[in-house]
């Protein structure tokens, strides 16, 4: 099973992308723990990409394909894979594309998960992280032990500057506009999967799972 995960910031894409890699037994290649690890560990590639994160836009195509396609060939003679976060362009589609097809594949499934603005900003904006050891927190669904301290390594948690509520918005509305295309464009191949994801992450992932029946049987 070779699956993309599709959906706006805040969207759960992590959280249910590794329920179902766990479920099947695929790879999980996420492009923000590509990211992160970049980041964290000062490259290049990882000061790049952390300057436009933290402007709310999207990160390149060059780069992003660079840091992702890259990492799916470890993947390849797996029993599947699931991609995390991208593509989130046309062009990072066709770069997908022109992979699998060099190793004679094709993608089983495209899941979107829908949710509201108004919801994400607010899930955001709970968000909390450890600076020191990367431990990710939320002031409701996973509070810390002591408030705003981490329980790992007792360092004061913050508020990462993409998930303020004026940077959500705005890269909610930059990945709107570059993203609806791509969206499109999987639909017409009867590829894309629409799945609710208001709600708790368990009522999703029943759903979602519900929904990767028929690509199962497929």
């Amino acid at each position: 099973m070779r699956l993309v995960f599709m959906g706006p910031p805040g969207a759960g894409k992590g959280t249910q992308a590794k329920a179902v890699a766990e479920k099947y037994g695929v790879t999980h290649v996420s492009s923000g723990d590509i990211f992160r690890t970049e980041i964290a560990g000062n490259t290049e590639l990882g000061g790049q990409i952390k300057a436009y994160l933290d402007s709310g836009a999207l990160v390149p195509d060059e780069i992003t394909v660079k840091a992702v396609v890259g990492r799916l060939g470890a993947a390849r003679g797996a029993d599947g894979w699931l991609l995390d976060g991208f593509p989130r362009t046309q062009a990072q589609a066709e770069a997908l594309d022109e992979a699998l097809e060099d190793d004679g594949e094709k993608l089983s499934a495209v899941i979107y998960l829908e949710v509201d603005t108004e919801i994400i900003v607010k899930r955001m904006a709970g968000r909390r992280v450890c600076p020191n050891c990367g431990r990710s927190y939320h002031t409701e669904h996973i509070p810390p032990k002591v408030e705003g301290t981490c329980d790992a390594c007792g360092t004061r948690l913050i508020t990462r500057d993409d998930d303020k509520p004026e940077t959500v918005r705005q890269r909610l509305a930059t990945y709107q506009q570059a993203t609806t295309p791509l969206i499109e464009y999987y639909d017409r191949r009867g590829l894309l999967i629409r799945t609710d994801g208001t709600g708790t992450p368990d009522q999703v992932r029943a759903r979602l799972f519900e929904q990767l029946k028929e690509v199962e049987c497929g």
